[in-house]
């Protein structure tokens, strides 16, 4: 009785704050559209603040936590009765431990692969791998309780055998990919202009201006559409993963948003902002930057 009371709380708490999570990012993303979060090509120039720290340690630290938070999650099964403390079935014949395995990757990538392949990386404002961590602890906790669920394993039932997971899944690949290779033609940026900048006269001041130098214009790929194609990318792999792992929300109800769906819905407010503004700084940073790009869907923004 007391174990049913405990589980009871854990899903009373689990559903507050799926609820705010969605909620908090929906409202964050409209501020963006007027502030410069203090990391990338608007991390600040004096790079000797005390409130700047390693942006190298602080992507990965918090990038981590959503990898370790939805393993725990997952392995635990903290929404389920019947399986409360204990995993589902760990095999691929299992889809939700499917779509745990495609979550995992894809913060292996993240947190390990991607930063340990940076050429450089600014520093951060200590405001960043703070609420990153946040919302990494929270995304990656409700992630791997929600696949563990009951409400997961009702939906997945049979989807080995449904057209539209493997949708899902394919169309999560197509991003995974795109994201790296976009990723890689920036590193490949870096590297270049870290070459230039340690071959450059010690007097070169580039014409006077404060640049950080390893911004250039990228081509290639989507690049000959968007400025943010590695964004695009990672739209469109959370929203297979999402086809994949839950039903499809109803606008009219945010209880109806599982974590996949509240995920998806948070990359979008949250990013889109950075992106329409880093599109406007490639414009006024470099004047012969592509005309008919757009920023970060083809054709339409």
């Amino acid at each position: 009785m007391v174990l049913h009371a405990e589980i009871v709380q854990v899903q009373n708490l689990y559903s507050a704050t799926k609820k705010w999570f969605a909620i908090l990012s929906v409202c964050t993303g409209p501020v963006l559209l007027f502030y410069d979060a203090p990391f990338g090509r608007f991390s600040s120039k004096n790079q000797d603040s005390l409130l700047l720290v390693d942006g190298l340690k602080a992507w990965m630290i918090m990038e981590s936590t959503s990898f370790i938070t939805c393993v725990f999650g997952y392995l635990t099964s903290p929404l389920s009765f019947e399986n409360y403390g204990h995993p589902p079935e760990l095999s691929l014949s299992n889809p939700s431990t499917i779509l745990a395995g495609l979550f995992l990757v894809h913060y292996i990538n993240r947190a390990f692969v991607s930063p340990l392949r940076t050429p450089s990386r600014s520093k951060f404002h200590i405001i960043i791998p703070l609420s990153a961590l946040t919302f990494t602890m929270i995304n990656g906790t409700l992630m791997g309780s929600y696949l563990s669920s009951p409400d997961a394993e009702s939906f997945l039932s049979g989807a080995l055998s449904r057209p539209l997971f493997w949708f899902g899944v394919g169309l999560w690949a197509f991003g995974f990919i795109g994201n790296i290779v976009h990723d890689e033609i920036l590193f490949n940026l870096r590297r270049k202009n870290i070459k230039l900048k340690a071959n450059a006269k010690p007097a070169d001041d580039n014409n006077g201006k404060d640049k950080q130098e390893h911004y250039a214009i990228p081509h290639g790929y989507m690049y000959s559409l968007i400025s943010y194609p590695n964004y695009f990318c990672e739209w469109l792999e959370w929203l297979g993963f999402a086809l994949a792992a839950a039903p499809i929300p109803s606008l009219t109800s945010l209880d109806s948003f599982q974590p996949p769906w509240v995920f998806l819905l948070s990359e979008l407010t949250l990013m889109l902002p950075r992106a329409y503004r880093g599109h406007k700084w490639y414009y006024e940073r470099f004047p012969d930057y592509p005309k008919e790009r757009k920023a970060v869907i083809p054709f339409v923004l």
